[in-house]
């Protein structure tokens, strides 16, 4: 594609009103760029992106991913996918569908327009990891014909997709595998042990734990996720991926519970529940990788990202969050 006829870079974001997506586009915005935010607000939400629609290098379009799009960009984050339990196993054929579908209709555009092309992968492709931390040639302990599979295989396939463009098309990819993320505009009921024990917790209602609470999860501030999606956008066409992204820090489900109950001041009490199938007992991204190559590595701590998040969930449970 000609670049003549325009020097700021063009980049489509899909899946751009949703949690990610939004604070991506912002930090796209901020760099400079023109930015083509394409969702079809399954679980993306038009409030995550209202003060972006008076910017004139910022365009909102209502599109899904399983049907091809044409437009001329620079690069593409394809981050177009339910990402929660709750949401990606209400229509799982669909979800299956957003992930391949959508992988071969973005890698099909890219390939048009010479644009590189970022895939928002997920931990999930490790399954119940067998090693642990999680390192990027760990193959992964994956049920094919489980209640999660529709997100787990489907990402799994979409990574391989992006491969055999590059293999295949000399296609430039880039993909990152994100591991547990949290932050301001996360969906209040996307069923995440976040956003359910804050909400839960700022209504004084009991916190439910599945199992015996003992199962750890590695949580990821927003803001360092987006700095490292940048910052492996911006890398030479060599490197390609899969990189870890997120945060090493590893704490039980139980002491997140207990940390945000004594932040919020809660009457909340804990309140246990069996273990949804599949559920994976422990996660950690080995980020040895992302802080070699890419310089990356996240730096706000879980207290003080739990402060802001908290905040985002009071403000909008009051009816008063942006």
């Amino acid at each position: 594609m000609d670049r003549s006829f325009h020097t700021r870079r063009r980049v489509l974001v899909t899946g751009g009103a949703g949690f990610l997506g939004s604070h991506l586009c912002e930090r796209l915005l901020e760099a400079g760029a023109e930015v083509i935010c394409a969702d079809n607000f399954f679980t993306g939400a038009r409030a995550n992106i209202e003060h972006l629609l008076d910017n004139p290098r910022f365009e909102l379009m209502r599109h899904d991913v399983t049907f091809p799009l044409y437009v001329e960009v620079d690069e593409i984050f394809n981050l177009a996918c339910p990402a929660s339990p709750v949401h990606y196993q209400h229509d799982p054929v669909q979800t299956t569908k957003t992930s391949v579908h959508g992988a071969i209709n973005m890698l099909g555009l890219a390939k048009r327009t010479n644009a590189k092309i970022l895939q928002a992968s997920t931990s999930e492709v490790y399954g119940d990891p067998e090693v642990h931390p999680q390192t990027e040639d760990y193959w992964g302990h994956v049920n094919p014909i489980g209640i999660r599979s529709c997100y787990d295989e489907g990402k799994r396939c979409a990574e391989t997709l992006f491969f055999d463009y590059r293999r295949q098309h000399g296609l430039p990819i880039k993909v990152a595998r994100i591991f547990n993320t949290y932050g301001p505009r996360m969906h209040p009921n996307d069923g995440r042990v976040v956003s359910n024990f804050i909400v839960q917790a700022l209504n004084d209602a009991p916190i439910t734990l599945f199992g015996d609470g003992e199962q750890t999860r590695s949580f990821c501030y927003v803001d360092d996720l987006i700095a490292g999606l940048t910052g492996l956008m911006e890398t030479d066409e060599a490197v390609t991926g899969p990189f870890n992204l997120g945060n090493p820090h590893e704490v039980s489900v139980r002491t997140l519970a207990e940390q945000i109950i004594e932040m919020t001041g809660s009457k909340s009490q804990l309140e246990h529940r069996p273990m949804p199938e599949d559920d994976p007992r422990q996660r950690r991204p080995d980020i040895s990788q992302a802080e070699s190559v890419l310089g990356w590595r996240p730096s706000v701590e879980l207290r003080e990202g739990l402060v802001q998040t908290i905040a985002y969930f009071d403000a909008l449970l009051s009816g008063q969050a942006r």
